[in-house]
């Protein structure tokens, strides 16, 4: 991904997807996070990683998508702590 110019990376919202967000920002990347109901009525097959990645290109091209913000980390040490 660091050797790739600036794009466009979307992901189904998840425990990880935070860090990544980051990372990728930091890379140049434009990173959208997407809630993983949002991502589900455009899953056509089984559920497995190719099927999910469908999907998830698939919503993030749509116009009306909403997108989730990320958490900062200190939103997520907060949250650590109340779990």
């Amino acid at each position: 991904m660091a050797n790739l110019p600036p794009c466009i990376v979307a992901m189904e919202a998840c425990g990880g997807a935070n860090h990544w967000y980051r990372v990728f920002t930091e890379m140049g990347h434009t990173v959208r996070l997407i809630a993983p109901q949002f991502v589900k009525p455009f899953v056509k097959s089984n559920k497995n990683d190719a099927a999910d990645a469908e999907a998830i290109c698939e919503a993030a091209q749509r116009p009306s998508m909403r997108f989730v913000s990320p958490k900062s980390i200190e939103q997520q040490d907060i949250q650590s702590i109340h779990r």
